[in-house]
C-alpha cells in the first residue's frame, strides 16, 4: 500500500462555537491529503484533467473518534486502496499531533467521468492503468 502524510495547523475559521473543529472540515482535510498524495505519486487532479477526465467523489465516510481544537496540529495519512474497477479509493487517518490521539478515520471513492461528455467511464483509463502498473498497485 502506498501512502502520504500532510500536517495541518488548525485555524480559528475551522472551528465551531465550542472551539472544536467543525465536522464538515474533515472532508477538506481529506482533500488536502489527496492533493498531497497526488503530488507525491504523480496523480494530481490537473494531470487527470489534462488526460480528459473528472474524478468526482461518489462516496465518503468519516468516523469521528476524538475532538480537535483551534491551535492544534493534525497529521492526515492518506492511503491508496487498490481496486480492479475504474475508481480511485483512499482511506484516511487523522492524528492529533498535539495529543497523539487518533481523531478520525475515513474513506472516499472517486469515479472517472469523461470531461467532454460527462459520462461514467466503466473501463479503467489507460493513463490510470499505467500509473497503477508503475506504482505496483
Amino acid at each position: 500500500m502506498i501512502a502520504s502524510e500532510i500536517e495541518i495547523d488548525i485555524r480559528f475559521s475551522e472551528t465551531d462555537a465550542m472551539g472544536v473543529v467543525w465536522h464538515g472540515n474533515y472532508l477538506k482535510f481529506f482533500e488536502d491529503g489527496r492533493e498531497a498524495f497526488g503530488k507525491a505519486y504523480g496523480l494530481e487532479y490537473l494531470t487527470i484533467f489534462d488526460k480528459g477526465y473528472f474524478t468526482p467523489i461518489v462516496k465518503s465516510e468519516i468516523d469521528h473518534k476524538a475532538p480537535v481544537y483551534y491551535g492544534q496540529i493534525i497529521k492526515v495519512i492518506t492511503k491508496y486502496v487498490p481496486a480492479k474497477s475504474a475508481k480511485i479509493q483512499f482511506e484516511y487517518e487523522v492524528i492529533n499531533l498535539t495529543t497523539g490521539e487518533l481523531c478520525a478515520v475515513g474513506k472516499t471513492m472517486q469515479v472517472f467521468l469523461d470531461k467532454e461528455t460527462r459520462t461514467l467511464e466503466l473501463i479503467t483509463p489507460d493513463f490510470y492503468r499505467e500509473w497503477k502498473d508503475k506504482n505496483k498497485v
